[in-house]
This record gives structure tokens, C-alpha cells and sequence, in this order.
């Protein structure tokens, strides 16, 4: 299998490629994580409506940045107008792919509004926003969707099937319906309906941690390529590491120094972007992440404890040197 994926003309040179994620794919974290080698890492899921109203901290969270080798923009929303100005303005921002989010579960996102996963339930409304934002713009569009919105509703090579006709490009699905939202395993078979039903590129999406799971999620379901989530959190080197796997090649996870530098790098990123106070409490869902990822200190305790400890902290000076002492003098070297 090539290691790499065309997606509307697009090349994308992995098959490894990382979710939108609201409130941990900002542009500090997807400059850490494309700078440690992942191919694909598309933006925070950005409201169109309110992108394009402008409100700033929604257009925030589309920022491009320098750099970057593929810019891909996640868009959410259920009004066709609104679609297709959010595509154009995405497209205006740098987008070289825009992905439609009919797949997140969260309350918020699928009652009042209706969008996301509640996309599902409304076929005929999910191919209209599609075609809105093929129409809208030059880039490649893309789906990200679930396998339906309930156990009786799985219709995702149906609502697959209606956003190829529309013009979508690639279709990512994650392997469990809106209901179950993480509970469960990801059922990667099921995602192979969704192969069969059209032609452009599948990514399975799902529990997807490492190598091994890669590979199984791949042969069951015959997929293109793969998509991770939570499974990156604290470790934005992952992509790199499930690559080499797939390719037969070795790529070990990072020991204490390197992994520290990592984190700082990423660190400071957050503090250039958002500010010194915004940037320290922006960072600390990934600082957690960091060190519940890490195997020092040894125990679940001890790395909840010291979790505890180091987000409380409010000096980004005093966040540094924690963190050092914590995987350096009191972690890895130590022992």
C-alpha cells in the first residue's frame, strides 16, 4: 500500500493523518506535530456561521501560521449560506483541503444548533452542505463523519455515497454511532461499507494508539488510511511512530530529554500565539496530557499527583523548571 494519499489533487505524503480536535488542535499544537512528522493535521472544528460573522476567537482557531506544509480547516455547521461563506473564508485564510464535520457527539454541538453527528439523521441537509462548500471553493472537501446517529440509524455509506455525488473528496468515519460517544470499542468493520460504497479515499477513525491497532483497524477495514484522535494526546509524535510501523520500519517513542524538549517547544509555541497568560492556561490540557502520556514518574499516582501539582502553577518560568525536575531529576534519569 502507498504511503501517501491524493485527496482531490491534493497529496498528502502519510496515511497517518491526525483529528480535529476542539480545544487541542490549535495552530501551537499542529506546528508541534507536523514538525514531528505528521502529514495531516487539520484545525480545531471552527463554527462557519461564526467564522463567518468574524468572531475572533473563532477565526483564532482557523490560523494558519508559517510553515505548515497542508492547512486543512475543519468547518461545523447546518446552514447552507453560512457553509459555503465559511468555506470561501477558509479558503481565503490558506485552506488547501476543508473538512465537514458531521461526526462530533458532544451536546453542544448536536441539540440547539443540530449539526455535527445530528447531521446523520438529516441526509438530504448533510449533501446540501456539501455541495455548498464544493461550490463555494477550489480546495478539495472532505467528511468526517460516525456510522450513524444511533443503532437504528446506521447510515453512514448512505450519507458517504450522497457527499462523494456532491463532490466530496475523501470520507473519514468513526468506527461508532453519535450514542455511544467514546463508550465501547470503535467497530472498524463496519467502516468497510463505507469503502465499498464509494471511490474516493476512507480513513478509519477510532482507538487507533498505536502500530498494532493501526494495522488491525486497516485490514478489517480495508481502508486507505488512518485517522488519530485521543490517541494522540501528550504524545504529537504518534503519526510518526504508527507510520514507521506500518512501513515495517522501527521508530521508538521518545525518551525523557527528548520528549522535555518536545513539551517545552510546544509549550513556548502557546505562549508566542495566544500571550504569556492566555498561552500558560491554554497549554495546560496538553501539559496534563503530556504527563499522564509519560512513563515517569512510574505510577498512575504519581503522574496524577504531579499533574495536579504543575497545572496549578501560574509562572510559565516555574511550568519549565517542574517539568524538568519531574522527568529529568525526579523521573527517567533518576531512576
Amino acid at each position: 500500500m502507498s504511503n501517501t494519499l491524493e485527496v482531490g489533487g491534493v497529496e498528502v505524503p502519510g496515511r497517518v493523518w491526525i483529528a480535529p480536535m476542539t480545544g487541542v488542535s490549535d495552530l501551537p499544537f499542529r506546528e508541534t506535530a507536523t514538525a514531528l512528522g505528521a502529514p495531516y493535521v487539520a484545525t480545531e472544528m471552527v463554527a462557519s456561521a461564526e467564522l463567518a460573522r468574524g468572531r475572533p476567537d473563532v477565526v483564532r482557531r482557523a490560523a494558519v501560521g508559517d510553515g505548515l506544509p497542508l492547512t486543512v480547516i475543519q468547518l461545523v455547521g447546518r446552514d447552507i449560506a453560512f457553509m459555503a461563506q465559511g468555506a470561501r473564508m477558509a479558503q481565503e485564510a490558506g485552506a488547501e483541503i476543508i473538512d465537514l464535520n458531521f461526526g462530533c457527539p458532544a451536546k453542544e454541538v448536536t441539540k440547539g444548533v443540530a449539526c455535527g453527528s445530528a447531521l446523520m439523521r438529516e441526509p438530504d441537509l448533510a449533501e446540501a452542505l456539501v455541495d455548498a462548500a464544493v461550490k463555494a471553493v477550489d480546495v478539495p472537501v472532505t467528511v468526517k463523519m460516525r456510522l450513524g446517529w444511533d443503532v437504528d440509524c446506521l447510515n453512514a455509506p448512505d450519507i458517504a455515497r450522497r457527499a462523494e455525488a456532491a463532490g466530496a473528496k475523501a470520507i473519514t468515519v468513526h468506527g461508532r454511532t453519535r450514542n455511544q460517544f467514546y463508550k465501547g470499542v470503535a467497530d472498524w468493520t463496519a467502516v468497510a461499507a463505507v469503502k465499498r460504497a464509494v471511490s474516493v479515499p476512507v480513513l478509519v477513525n477510532g482507538d487507533i494508539v498505536d502500530g498494532d491497532s493501526a494495522r488491525m483497524a486497516l485490514e478489517q477495514s480495508g481502508a486507505d488510511g488512518v485517522m488519530i484522535g485521543r490517541g494522540v494526546y501528550g504524545r504529537p509524535w504518534i503519526a510518526g511512530v504508527i507510520e514507521a510501523a506500518l512501513e515495517g520500519r522501527g521508530f521508538a517513542e521518545p525518551e525523557a530529554e527528548e520528549r522535555l524538549a518536545i513539551a517545552l517547544t510546544h509549550f513556548r509555541r502557546s505562549l508566542t500565539f495566544y500571550g504569556e497568560n492566555l498561552g500558560l492556561k491554554m497549554f495546560r490540557k496538553h501539559l496534563a496530557s503530556y504527563i499522564e502520556a509519560a512513563p515517569w514518574p512510574e505510577t498512575a499516582e504519581a503522574r496524577r499527583a504531579a499533574r495536579a501539582t504543575l497545572c496549578r502553577l501560574e509562572d510559565p518560568a516555574a511550568v519549565e523548571v517542574a517539568l524538568r525536575d519531574l522527568w529529568l531529576a525526579g523521573g527517567r534519569l533518576a531512576a
